[in-house]
């Protein structure tokens, strides 16, 4: 199905579309009156109070959400979507005079425009800098977070854009009807938001509306981003939110029930699906310190590392037995990759040991640096002292993002800022790895700021 325009068309009719895309385009961003930021968000608030009331509740179901975690998802989505998150965020990422003014201007597509900048300037004249938008913004949507690409194109509307939407294969249709009731809030969005269901092996029509872009907003892993550098036109901007790693790291005085208990309902809760989950616990233990007196399965360090998987396998099993159970092909994928592991363990490949549990594992690992998991509850654990934190992660610098931090207060704030150091652009607590606000950063940048650019005029 396509969303055009504020009216739905059969994916058939995507050729014709297209066509006539480029023309319809240029009129809008010539003669178009975009609509100021407080309309956006005051429709984004009546989405929320929709989805909280159950509108979205059929699509979420087919995407195998229970009631339970379906509720929880709704009431944080619609938390970010609020009038005063919203609000926070553009006067963070944009400044007071984006919501300041009453009137568009049409020639500039700015939703405000704003005076960056009046000094002196050459004998006297003058240099305006003002903040506009981009101008059509195409965005390419992963599929591993339910309802992102609308909050993608949500987010190229605040910035004042026109937004050309591929949908992720696993969108099961919520991200197109979060978008259509949008517009049915605020009609005068209609010609800012175009909705396809082009395949990923489309390229012919991918390639046409990376075309029609000044920016290629993709979501993706590394072979994803990497797709898309290869066809992205010459000069269009390209706005990488690729996939992240993201992984616990526990102190001795930081292993304690409560913290566990948290970090494990953190990690069952996700999946392990989300950039911003856990999948390797790294434990400040250091291996090296044990000497050549003890072989590897019984020195002090190691014995640390197995009293802690030990520790923490009953309390994943118990998150386990809260959650709702995996399907069955979910199932089959990790049996199949922990089945893998222990043959490779047999064959001397890898010094890992598995811990299994009633559905979750955990592996111990005697080296390494942050890696993904076989995820579904089976999470990795390392060595990693402190004073090799650095070197470690700095391994995989551009694919850090999120620390959860299982420490004693007076650690915190040195571990904090070692993390970031190394790379790591968000430090929390184990339960809150994945609690998302409206006034967050996408991988350490404001995405309002990216999505705009500046322009100058002189007397």
């Amino acid at each position: 199905m396509i969303f055009y325009n504020g009216q739905r068309y059969d994916t058939k009719q995507q050729g014709e579309l297209l066509d006539r895309l480029e023309s319809e385009l240029n009129e809008i961003l010539t003669h178009g009156t975009p609509p100021l930021p407080r309309t956006i968000i005051d429709a984004c608030e009546s989405l929320a109070t929709k989805a909280l009331s159950g509108l979205f509740n059929e699509e979420l179901a087919g995407l195998g959400f229970e009631v339970g975690p379906m509720a929880q998802r709704i009431e944080e989505a619609a938390s970010i979507m609020r009038k005063e998150s919203l609000e926070a965020k553009v006067l963070e990422e944009l400044g007071p005079e984006y919501l300041a003014s009453d009137i568009p201007s049409p020639a500039s597509m700015s939703p405000a425009p704003r005076r960056v900048l009046t000094p002196p300037y050459d004998h006297g004249r003058t240099l305006t800098k003002q903040r506009v938008p981009l101008g059509v913004l195409f965005h390419i949507a992963a599929g591993n977070v339910d309802g992102l690409p609308a909050f993608s194109v949500m987010e190229g509307l605040l910035a004042g854009n026109i937004n050309i939407l591929k949908l992720p294969s696993a969108d099961n249709g919520l991200s197109l009807r979060m978008l259509e009731e949008l517009v049915k809030e605020a009609p005068e969005l209609a010609p800012y938001v175009y909705v396809f269901d082009t395949p990923s092996d489309d390229l012919p029509a991918i390639l046409r509306m990376a075309g029609f872009a000044d920016g290629i907003v993709v979501w993706g892993g590394e072979g994803a981003v990497e797709t898309i550098r290869k066809f992205a036109p010459p000069g269009v901007k390209l706005i990488e939110w690729g996939h992240k790693l993201s992984f616990a790291y526990v102190t001795e005085q930081g292993i304690t029930d409560e913290n566990l208990a948290s970090l494990a309902h953190h990690i069952i809760e996700t999946r392990q699906l989300l950039c911003s989950s856990c999948q390797t616990v790294f434990l400040d233990v250091d291996l090296s310190d044990d000497g050549m007196d003890n072989t590897p399965d019984s020195s002090p360090a190691m014995s640390k590392l197995v009293e802690f998987c030990e520790r923490f396998l009953p309390i994943l099993e118990d998150a386990v037995a809260k959650s709702t159970p995996l399907d069955i092909g979910s199932t089959a994928q990790v049996t199949l990759r922990l089945y893998t592991q222990t043959l490779e363990g047999h064959a001397g490949h890898f010094g890992r040991r598995i811990f299994r549990g009633r559905g979750c594992s955990i592996t111990l690992c005697e080296e390494g640096s942050p890696e993904l998991s076989p995820q579904f509850g089976n999470v990795l654990v390392k060595p990693l002292p402190r004073k090799r934190l650095l070197p470690a992660l700095r391994e995989k610098k551009s694919f850090l993002q999120t620390a959860g931090l299982l420490c004693g207060s007076d650690e915190r704030e040195e571990l904090s800022q070692l993390l970031f150091r190394a790379g790591i652009i968000r430090v929390t607590g184990p339960g809150s790895m994945s609690h998302t606000t409206a006034l967050d950063a996408h991988d350490g940048e404001y995405p309002l700021i990216r999505y705009t650019r500046i322009v100058e005029t002189r007397d």
